[in-house]
């Protein structure tokens, strides 16, 4: 077949369902690579026309694989400490790490582009807030130019795309029924008005554990702003009866706590509050914060390990990885 200028490597990556890393082995140092994989890579070279290029035989003698980093907010707490199980990892490896940030607003798609145009040999998306349909994109196009890609703490239900996470249907669940149990009814979950995958999972799990024990369901949508939250707590309570709250973030919880003993109310003695994430904010919060302690360290540094591995085109024994959360009781539940 007679070479086609549009045949990149790849296109070849695409095809044979390998990474860059595997089609620059079989082509400069084929005795790497398994049999069966590079068969199949040479079949799709062949089918495809395909001839190396100066910067595809670069790729195997680079002396650094970039990994690019897709995150939403880089101050939050969570985000820092995974950015450091990452490193640890990427560091070991050595690796080169490029951070894209998608602000609210941010061109997606001009933002795609260019992720794909610096020739970023992996992706671990970190971005919570990106909705469905901007994850669909993320992965068809990533797809397309032969780049892996791993969701690090981030909820996708499709089975065949990689991920690593806690359970946070039941880790709500199990939150919701142990303050229940401490003897509270009216109990709240604080969300986001912007609805993201984990966030939905941690509302799902709460409603379940209400509905078990014959309670009513509240749902409060508010905003992970304090200045904003506080302003929507004293403005929705101001007549409503509660007992508990279940924050989707510790700093939301927080904020909450502060609002309750502003109002004049015990905390946990009148309202038992709590959190996710076991940030800073809920060891520096007074009463110290009941949360969900999530792994987040070694959720980064299990994506990096597992991206790696899809890289060069290595097995994987499991494509969705769930690692352990507890519930860390403090003073106020």
């Amino acid at each position: 077949m007679a070479k086609d200028d549009k045949v990149t490597i790849y296109s070849v990556a695409y095809k044979a369902g390998v990474s860059l890393a595997t089609v620059s082995r079989v082509m400069n140092h084929p005795e790497r690579v398994k049999k069966e994989t590079r068969d199949r890579v040479l079949k799709v070279i062949d089918e495809l026309g395909y001839r190396p290029d100066a910067i595809a035989r670069g790729l195997a003698s680079r002396r650094t694989t970039t990994v690019g980093i897709l995150v939403s907010d880089v101050t939050r707490a969570s985000v820092a400490e995974m950015f450091g199980g990452i490193s640890d990892i990427a560091i070991k490896y050595k690796y080169a790490i490029k951070l894209f940030t998608v602000p609210e607003g941010i061109d997606y798609d001009e933002l795609l582009k260019t992720i794909i145009s610096e020739r970023v040999d992996g992706i671990l998306q970190l971005n919570d807030e990106l909705d469905h349909g901007q994850i669909e994109k993320l992965l068809d196009i990533c797809g397309k130019n032969g780049i892996p890609v791993v969701l690090a703490n981030v909820l996708y239900d499709d089975p065949e795309v990689p991920s690593v996470s806690i359970d946070y249907e039941k880790a709500s669940y199990e939150l919701t029924k142990a303050m229940i149990e401490s003897g509270k009814k009216d109990i709240y979950i604080l969300s986001t008005v912007r609805q993201y995958n984990v966030n939905e999972k941690k509302e799902l799990g709460y409603k379940t554990a209400m509905e078990e024990a014959g309670l009513v369901p509240r749902v409060l949508r508010t905003s992970g702003n304090t200045e904003v939250n506080r302003r929507h707590f004293a403005e929705h309570f101001k007549n409503q009866k509660y007992d508990g709250a279940i924050g989707v973030r510790d700093s939301i919880a927080v904020s909450f706590m502060n609002f309750a003993r502003e109002s004049g109310k015990k905390v946990p003695e009148e309202v038992a509050v709590a959190g996710f994430q076991n940030t800073k904010y809920a060891t520096l919060a007074s009463p110290t914060l009941t949360s969900i302690d999530i792994p987040v360290y070694d959720i980064g540094a299990v994506s990096m390990r597992f991206l790696t591995k899809l890289m060069n085109g290595e097995e994987i024994s499991q494509v969705k990885v769930t690692l352990n959360h507890r519930i860390i009781k403090r003073q106020s539940m």
